[in-house]
């Protein structure tokens, strides 16, 4: 399987990508590219390596070996709040909604390197804390729209009103309120029906259509959201790429049928 050829205009590029913990090998070698407005499937069996490597991307875990440009600058080893103001935002396979909050302090909670935190400010400029608040939740107001007026009408409401898909969307309100130029999706139809999942994957294309440049990365175990919504996919096993290419390359690919879709 041929892997994506010219890499100069990729938005993120993995090369041979290594991280070991002790004994075991969960990213091995990994190079990898994507270009900017791209949805790239991140996909294999669990224990693979895929959300080792957003953990990576993401600055969790320093690389044993390799390195990973981001936008052409090279990001191995930065904090997660330095990768985060690169414009790198993610969520999680587990909800880290904070339940009592409402949708729109929820929202905010992402949205930190954009508001003023000095006591001076908020203590003594009312006037513009009350402005900057204001403006906050229009912007919040016209994200959570993307995913329907029903839901913008509730942004006083408390996170732990809201049925799963809605708390996923939530989440992915979260993730792009600070405006990112990558997002990470890590496996957002867990814990859904395939109904749900067929609407939650209608307003990623939705939001994506919106947000122009915008580049996504998802992890997902339902080969129909894989199919649907990606340009390509990267297939790992143990830590390795074993295939990367448009979805119905890599799944007719032997070794990825052995490996990940339980054909003999």
């Amino acid at each position: 399987m041929n892997a994506m050829t010219g890499t100069a205009a990729a938005l993120v590029e993995a090369q041979a990508l290594t991280m070991r913990f002790g004994g075991v090998v969960a990213l091995d070698a990994l190079s990898l590219a994507i270009r900017p407005g791209e949805i790239l499937g991140l996909i294999g069996p669990n224990g693979s390596g895929k959300t080792t490597f957003f953990n990576v991307l993401t600055g969790v875990y320093r690389p044993t070996d390799g390195r990973i440009l981001f936008d052409g600058t090279d990001i191995t080893g930065w904090r997660p709040q330095q990768v985060y103001r690169a414009g790198i935002a993610r969520t999680f396979q587990r909800s880290r909604l904070c339940l009592p909050l409402s949708i729109f302090d929820n929202i905010m909670i992402g949205n930190h390197i954009r508001l003023t935190h000095g006591l001076g400010f908020n203590l003594l400029r009312r006037r513009a804390l009350a402005a900057e608040v204001s403006q906050a939740h229009a912007e919040a107001t016209e994200l959570v729209n993307v995913f329907g007026p029903e839901l913008a009408g509730r942004m006083g409401e408390a996170v732990a009103t809201l049925p799963m898909i809605d708390r996923r969307r939530i989440e992915i309100c979260r993730a792009l309120i600070s405006r990112p130029r990558l997002l990470l999706l890590d496996e957002p139809s867990a814990g859904m029906t395939h109904e749900e999942t067929r609407r939650l994957m209608d307003d990623i294309l939705l939001v994506r259509s919106r947000i122009p440049g915008l580049t996504i990365i998802i992890i997902e175990h339902e080969m129909g959201v894989i199919e649907r919504i990606t340009d390509h996919c990267v297939v790992l096993n143990y830590g390795k790429k074993i295939a990367e290419g448009a979805y119905r390359q890599v799944a007719a690919d032997r070794e990825v049928q052995r490996a990940y879709l339980g054909v003999e």
